[in-house]
């Protein structure tokens, strides 16, 4: 499984996860959006049967064994522009997304 974050997203999670805690960061895939399917991100409390860990540095990185394949080879930067910041995805697997950005499809 590769799933990475750029160094400026990996230093933003790290920095969030130093100040509220947790064992990593969760990305998952759920089937929402105008797209069909929707990123999200949260911090991860535990490690579940069901998850798989990879580790980058000194990030942890939990995802559900069921999203790993609409994730292989994905991207995760940070980016700030003026007063907006998100995380983008790169998604290789993705071959289309809605017009507003929230959702993708495969």
């Amino acid at each position: 499984m590769s799933l990475r974050l750029t160094p400026r997203a990996e230093a933003r999670v790290l920095e969030h996860l130093r100040r509220r805690g947790g064992v990593g960061l969760r990305v998952a895939v759920t089937e929402t959006g105008c797209s069909g399917y929707s990123y999200v991100l949260d911090y991860a409390d535990e490690v579940g049967k069901n998850d798989v860990v990879m580790r980058q540095n000194d990030l942890s990185i939990v995802v559900a064994r069921e999203s790993l394949p609409l994730l292989e080879g994905t991207e995760v930067d940070f980016v700030q522009k003026d007063l907006n910041e998100l995380f983008v995805f790169t998604n290789p697997n993705a071959t289309g997304e809605c017009g507003c950005g929230e959702s993708f499809t495969v």
